[in-house]
């Protein structure tokens, strides 16, 4: 796979049509090209944005791109759990392959939730989590589930504190954002090892796409900073952050190659895991720290309420156990 990957672009992605999606945060950025690159593969995308506006514009140009592709526009607020729920609830559309959770805010001021969550921790993994979890039927109803989760290479130098997830103590931009995007990384890694507990076929997979030029650092409350950081911030951008299209590559990468084994951790393969073709990798402290995944796991369902139905003998929603032979 590894040697696979050293050839791979994104006009690989095999045909995708049958296919359902929902990839978040698709009107800008990453999201945005990764639903492109799925939609003109031919997928049914389901651009799940936050605002209805950005959301259509996205839809708009996704359509000018690839005329008669198969897409649409559902809200999906990541800070409200309410609207996490409000999105699951009005999921019509039957089984579900494919779920991209690429939406998440960067390094923004100080803020709290519509839950009271510190921002970044409710959004990047808290939302993240709710979102998978009340999916997870549908993609158990797929015959072949996928779930990408796209955390970021600054997680290798987070200072993990379980006693600190929700800004209890203090609260650092930089640190806190770091610290959720390792709350990514062990959330997708222990779901596949509780999928593979269960006997369940899902893949769940992370990525980290690399210094990507995207509105994280601009948009949203980074763009009430003022013209000074505005100024500084799009020149790093421009200098330091290849294109957005070559940040996607991992999660297309993770969302579309037909062998990728569930759990693996795509990362592009240059210096420092910051721009080059995508490969795996498995050395990461997040995938080996089970005991902080398993803590982190039963956290994230106290803070929720959210419990993933995944088939056990105590619990199996009745569409999932009936396809699996249970009763």
């Amino acid at each position: 796979m590894p040697n696979a990957s050293r050839t791979w672009t994104p006009d690989s992605i095999p045909d995708q049509s049958g296919r359902l999606a929902v990839v978040t945060g698709a009107n800008s950025g990453i999201g945005q090209v990764t639903a492109q690159a799925l939609a003109r593969r031919g997928a049914h995308v389901v651009l799940a944005c936050r605002s209805p506006q950005r959301g259509q514009a996205a839809l708009d140009r996704l359509l000018a791109d690839t005329p008669g592709a198969r897409a649409e526009v559902r809200p999906l607020d990541l800070a409200d759990l309410a609207s996490i729920h409000a999105f699951a609830d009005g999921w019509d559309l039957g089984r579900l392959d494919l779920l991209v959770n690429n939406a998440g805010v960067a390094m923004v001021p100080f803020a709290r939730t519509a839950d009271g969550f510190e921002s970044q921790f409710g959004i990047n993994h808290l939302g993240t989590f709710t979102l998978t979890g009340l999916m997870l039927p549908h993609l158990l109803a797929s015959p072949d589930p996928r779930v990408v989760t796209v955390s970021s290479e600054g997680q290798r130098f987070a200072r993990f504190d379980l006693h600190n997830l929700n800004a209890e103590r203090r609260y650092h931009a930089m640190f806190t954002y770091l610290q959720s995007k390792r709350a990514n990384l062990y959330f997708a890694t222990e779901l596949q090892r509780r999928a593979d507990a269960a006997g369940v076929r899902l893949r769940s997979t992370a990525v980290a796409p690399g210094l990507t030029r995207t509105n994280v650092l601009t948009g949203g409350a980074n763009g009430e900073r003022g013209r000074l950081y505005g100024s500084l911030i799009r020149l790093l951008l421009r200098v330091a952050f290849r294109p957005t299209p070559e940040g996607a590559a991992t999660s297309l990468y993770a969302a579309t190659v037909p062998d990728l084994p569930g759990g693996a951790y795509v990362v592009p393969g240059g210096p420092l895991q910051l721009r080059g073709k995508p490969v795996l990798r498995y050395r990461e402290r997040a995938i080996r720290d089970t005991a902080t995944a398993r803590l982190l796991w039963e956290l994230s369902e106290k803070l929720t309420g959210i419990s993933f139905p995944l088939p056990d003998d105590a619990a199996c929603p009745a569409q999932v156990c009936g396809r699996l032979g249970k009763h």
